[in-house]
Formats: C-alpha cells, structure tokens, sequence
C-alpha cells in the first residue's frame, strides 16, 4: 500500500483559534508542528464570532465576578476548577494577543474598548468593532505562521491511530486529488470547532461538520455533555446567519408582533441581556403563541433604530452589511427580523485542564489532545456567556500547547505502518463505488429538520424518542449512498457524504443524552421535567458508541470549588 507517511513531535488537526496558538506555543519551544485543516487557517470558523472576547479588565471589575457570572450562567454545571483557571488568566491572555498586534477598539484614554454581553455583572466583552474573532485569528495564524509553523491546508483528516490507549498520528487525504497520507507524530491534538450543523437552522459555516467528535467515539472514546447545545437568539430570519449579542449589548430591543417589548416578562432585571438560553427560549416562545413577525411568523423585531447611524457604523458595520445583504433589510432605518439559530457546542471530547483527553471520567490517553469547541474541559457547562466562546479558544489553546511540550519529553515515538492506512481507503472506496439511491443532500436535510423540530430549543420524551428513530432510519439509509461525481479532483460530493456519517454518528450522542437528562438545565430544555435537578443531574453525561451507533451513558462528577448551586434568576 502505497501511502506516505510524515513525521513529526505534533500533528494538530484544525486552524482556528485553539489549533494557530497551540501551534505557536509548540513552535515556540522548538517543537516540529504539522496544522492539517480542510479549509485555509484564516477561513477557520473562529473569525466569523463578532462580538466580543471576556476579560475582567475594568476597574469595577473583577476576576472572581466574572468566575460567578460564568458558573451562573453555566446553571452550575461548569466545572469551576476550569472556569477559575481561564478566568484569572483572561486579562493575561488578551496583553498576549495584543502585543502579537490584535486591534482592539478604544476607549477615550485608549484603553481596551468593552461592552456588556448577556448575562454578566459588568461590561467585560473586549471588541474590535464587531470583527472580534477575525482580528485575532489573523494575528495568531500570522504569529503562528512567523514562527515556522507547517500548515497543510485542504487536507481531510478521516482518522486518528490510536490503538492501547496511545495516539500517534493521523489518517488525512489531500482534498485536491484524494491522496492519501499518514501524519505520524508523538502527540496528536485536535482543535475541529463545534458540532451546531446538525440542525436546520445554524450560524456555523459549512465546514463545521462535528468530524472530530466522530471519529474520536468510533474508537471508543466518550463524549462528554453532548446534549447541550446553545441556541443564539438573533439569527437573521431565513438563514440563521448569526447578530452577533453585540447588538444587545449597545442596546438593540427586541419586539414581538404587537409591539411589545416581551423581554419584561421572562428577565424584568436583564431584559435583552439575559443569557441566551434564556432570551432564545423566549423568542421560541413569543413565536410558538402567534407573536412572530414575517411572511411566516416565524421571527421577532431586533429594533437598534434609537442607536443612530453614527454609532452603528462604528461599531455594528458589519451587522448592518449582513441585514442588508441577505434581508435586504438596513438597521439605521428600520427594525430587522431575527429568530433563533443553532450556534455553540458546550459539549465535546472530554479534556483535563490541560487539554489531555480522557478514556472515561477517571483515566486518560496517551498523547491525545483537545481544545476549542470540539473539546469539554466544562467551562461552559449547560450554557455558554457571550464572548467566553474567544476566550475558551484562545486560553486553552495556548495552554494546550504549553502542556503538551512538556508531555513530549516523557513521550515515546510509535511509528505508523502504511496499511494504518485502510480504514480511511475502505470508507473512501465504498462511496465511491455505491449504487445506492439516497443522496447526502437529501439525508442531511432530513437530519437537520428533524433535530431542529425534535430536539432542539424545547424537547419532550415523545419528541426524543421520535428523533432517535429517525436517526436509526437515516443510519440504515446511510448505506445505500450514491455519489455523481466520481472524480479525484477537489470532490465535495465524496467529503460531504464522508461529513454525513459524522453528522449522524454525534447527533445519536446529542439525543440520547437528551432523553436521560430527565430535568431542564441551561441550554438542555425538557418541557415535562421544567425544573433544574441536582439531586439526579448535576453531573456530567459520557456517552460510548458500539459499531451499531448504539450509545452507553455514565456520569461523571461536577467540580465545584467556590460557588454553590443555587436557583437561576435574572
């Protein structure tokens, strides 16, 4: 079998944020680093978050506010020992990125510009106008790229080695002409981003296909928390594309079809700036009882008209360019239609603080990493704060790489034989050569609708446990997949059908956490278990895959240090 196969200390899969400032920390200390992304760094789906990045800068600000308004907003199921470590180094981490050249807007005496974001005591949302995630993937990717770094992009990674607890490398085929390669390293990180596509209605970009959740569960790894996924609630209506919080932070009302101001009646102290499962379950709610607006009632008004052109330019352009792009609808002159979109993934693979992935809730592999989105170290819990998402990428990638420089000097080299190789070919060649009837398109539609109406913002055990079926029937249509384009050059029909399988294999993880989560907590909302349940539920969810895509559940214990549980109010 012929398949070439690279060396080096660390192979890191994914470009956004975490995976650039791993890569620069590694470099840094003289590590030989190998990114693989599918995509080019600086199309990494970190630079599509606008609004904001936390840090307990001001002078009526402080760390510890900013620990509790997390753990809070987390309905107390972050796990604080990680929430304390990323919240003290927060103001450290944004001096870091600033000396590397990030741009931030300004206040007057030229510090650092903040604004209010949902659910925080102070305005702690460090922004450059609302580019936030772009400004600072382009300086770390830069940085990144400064130092040496070795970027392979358009590379597919299919599969990790991984065999005795120990991963050495990486599966991946050129995206260009389909062939294939072994990246063989003492140490592998992934940094893949979330997992929101599994719905119709999403903010992510279309790469976000979950493919390192997957692919890690097929080895028999858990996922950790994965019934926990966070509804933006200003999407633009139609598309889902995300209004960045940003435009509720300088002030933006949101108004249902009788001109009422309906955030009074579900979060009187925070109004629009409640968290966002919160202000998501709220617009769903004012749409389900006949208040939407639009040609089908399906959205809300967010209203920034009292704002004045002036400062929407300065700092919301970029919001008023996507309303009047795809609404056609121009936010210095009229309210603009929003509904709720499928956004973050508090969810993933189970990391300690370092960033080393865990077997089950006790022990751990070996030279396996994860940081970012696709990873739960659990700073988010069952509900993610506005602009801690930047924060979380940036810290822990950064922190990530430090450790795992120091992990390399105990490590051993295992190398990889070419035919490590055929997992990847034997999926590539059967959908390749199927002559089934079903389409990706088609199945993915279907997915997505179905996890949007089933179990998304508001669930039941009859919508659960219909969606868990569904997911099996799709599982069984999977196999009769047919592709039209057979070609080896830049073949999407042949990536997106390989993203299905994905797709299907963590959205199974999604439902069926969601069915034994038997109480409502953050972003996970049960309409027949209303109540938060910590006797039964304050635990972390891991669930294991067998080959059938059956999932096991076991749970694992919360860490809670400063803050303890107490009823959610805002």
């Amino acid at each position: 079998m012929d398949v070439p196969i690279y060396t080096s200390d660390v192979v890191i899969v994914g470009s956004g944020l975490a995976g650039c400032a791993a890569a620069r920390e590694l470099k840094k200390r003289g590590k030989d680093v190998i990114v693989l992304t599918k995509l080019h760094p600086l199309r990494s789906h970190s630079g599509a978050a606008q609004g904001g990045v936390n840090a307990a800068l001001s002078e009526d600000d402080d760390v510890e506010l900013h620990m509790f308004d997390t753990v809070k907003g987390s309905d107390y199921l972050a796990d604080q020992d990680a929430v304390e470590l990323m919240c003290s180094k927060a103001p450290e981490t944004i001096r870091w990125i600033e000396h590397m050249g990030a741009a931030f807007s300004r206040r007057p005496d030229g510090r650092i510009a903040q604004r209010p974001f949902g659910g925080q005591s102070r305005p702690r949302a460090c922004y450059a106008k609302d580019r936030t995630g772009l400004t600072l993937l382009q300086t770390i990717f830069e940085q990144a790229d400064r130092e040496g770094v070795t970027f392979y992009d358009e590379w597919y990674v299919a599969d990790i080695l991984y065999k005795d607890g120990k991963a050495y490398g990486v599966v991946a085929y050129n995206l260009r002409d389909l062939k294939p390669a072994i990246f063989n390293a003492k140490a592998v990180m992934f940094a893949t981003g979330g997992y929101a596509r599994a719905f119709k209605i999403n903010s992510n970009a279309h790469a976000n296909t979950g493919d390192g959740l997957s692919i890690f569960a097929r080895h028999g790894l858990p996922l950790e928390d994965m019934e926990f996924v966070q509804f933006h609630p200003s999407g633009l209506a139609g598309t889902g594309i995300l209004i960045s919080e940003a435009a509720r932070g300088e002030g933006g009302r949101l108004y249902n079809a009788l001109g009422e101001r309906f955030m009074e009646k579900y979060a009187p102290e925070k109004m629009e700036l409640a968290p966002r499962d919160v202000v998501a379950r709220a617009i769903m709610n004012e749409i389900r009882e006949g208040r939407g607006v639009g040609p089908d009632k399906m959205a809300v008004y967010l209203d920034l008209t009292h704002l004045g052109e002036e400062l929407i330019m300065q700092k919301l352009p970029e919001l008023r360019d996507l309303a009047i792009t795809f609404l056609g609808q121009d936010m210095v002159k009229e309210p603009i239609m929003i509904t709720v979109t499928a956004h973050y993934s508090m969810g993933g693979i189970p990391v300690t603080k370092e960033g080393r992935v865990k077997k089950n809730p006790k022990e751990l592999t070996e030279g396996l990493y994860a940081a970012g989105e696709c990873s739960c170290v659990s700073v988010h819990g069952a509900n993610r704060l506005g602009a801690n998402s930047l924060l979380d990428a940036l810290f822990f990638g950064r922190y990530v790489g430090e450790a795992i420089a120091e992990d390399l000097e105990k490590m051993t080299f295992k190398k990889a034989e070419p035919q490590e190789a055929k997992g990847m070919l034997d999926e590539i060649e059967f959908i390749m050569k199927n002559h089934g009837s079903e389409t990706s398109a088609k199945l993915r539609e279907e997915l997505q609708d179905s996890m949007f109406k089933n179990c998304g913002v508001f669930r039941t055990e009859e919508s659960l446990l219909k969606q868990k079926e569904i997911l099996k029937e799709l599982r069984k249509r999977f196999k009769n997949i047919i592709i039209d384009d057979k070609s080896h050059t830049f073949n999407t029909d042949l990536q997106e059908a390989i993203e299905l399988g994905h797709m299907l294999d963590y959205a199974a993880f999604i439902v069926e956490g969601a069915i034994a989560r038997k109480e409502s907590r953050g972003a996970h909302y049960r309409e027949d278990y209303p109540q938060r349940d910590d006797e039964h539920f304050l635990k972390h969810t891991y669930g294991y895959m067998d080959e059938e895509g059956n999932i096991q559940l076991e749970y694992g214990d919360v860490v809670i240090t400063k803050f303890k549980p107490q009823e959610r109010k805002y």
